[in-house]
């Protein structure tokens, strides 16, 4: 199993999945086909870079999830719905 990986982002810790299953998962759901033909094309000298490029996509911003969340209720309250 790999080890955890940690960065910063906009001065928050977070956690960066460091394993393809891992790096999957993490990624949207409509960016995961393009992660597997990426991953399977990818020869033993591009793997390191092709895991790094796809590890930062998966990266969580905890700024964006907020944004995300407060424009979520936003919506819901402009519909009647919260």
């Amino acid at each position: 199993m790999a080890e955890p990986l940690k960065t910063f982002v906009n001065g928050v810790e977070v956690e960066v999945p460091n394993s393809i299953p891992d790096i999957r998962v993490a990624l949207p759901e409509d960016r995961r086909e393009e992660f597997d033909r990426a991953i399977n094309a990818a020869g033993v000298h591009d793997i390191h870079a092709v895991m790094r490029h796809w590890m930062l996509e998966a990266v969580p911003d905890p700024e964006a999830d907020i944004l995300l969340a407060r424009l979520a209720t936003d919506e819901a309250e402009r519909r009647g719905v919260a």
